[in-house]
């Protein structure tokens, strides 16, 4: 059974072009999404999945309405596999109960796999490179030395919280997180 999957990311897109072409090619059933292929949670997709059968094939009218990353399009191609399902994609004109279909699908998981682990090489170079020139990751501290002791003066002067804080630009949270009450107010 052929089992065809259509997606739109916004509700003023058009649908009817992926699934006049689904029917086409012989689509029985057609699952909807209008959601952005960005969000993991696509209902129809899982729907889809769920009354997918061992020999049925799931279609699609392109990759992209399928998955936004090679990643993500290759782990759903081979749970799909382990399945026995097959899949294909009528405008890229991939088929995996064919051989060659397979076979393009094996090379982009190899691709997919080639690409995390270069991601992985540059982020630590890039990390070994910053802490070789003394940086330190993450954003840069809201609260300096010279605003915690200006924070400290102003509540042992006896300003509320509230006007320390914006006084010195920043919200009541980051003041407590940075001067947490201990219980007296000297704050010294």
């Amino acid at each position: 059974m052929l089992i065809g999957y259509a997606r739109v990311s916004t509700e003023d897109q058009k649908i009817e072009l992926q699934t006049d072409a689904l029917e086409k090619c012989g689509c029985q059933k057609v699952f909807i999404d209008r959601i952005s292929g960005t969000r993991s949670e696509r209902p129809s997709l899982k729907e889809a999945l769920a009354f997918l059968r061992p020999g049925d094939s799931l279609v699609v009218w392109k990759l992209d309405r399928l998955g936004r990353s090679v990643r993500d399009l290759v782990n759903l191609a081979g749970e799909l596999e382990k399945r026995g399902v097959h899949f294909k994609s009528v405008t890229d004109s991939i088929d995996t109960s064919t051989p060659a279909g397979r076979f393009f699908f094996h090379v982009m998981a190899s691709l997919a796999q080639m690409e995390r682990e270069l991601i992985v090489e540059r982020t630590q170079a890039g990390l070994a490179a910053a802490k070789r020139l003394g940086r330190v990751g993450g954003r840069k501290r809201k609260m300096t030395d010279k605003k915690i002791e200006a924070a400290k003066k102003l509540l042992r002067d006896g300003l509320p919280p509230k006007d320390v804080a914006l006084n010195l630009g920043i919200s009541i949270p980051t003041l407590y997180r940075w001067l947490p009450a201990t219980g007296n107010s000297s704050f010294a």
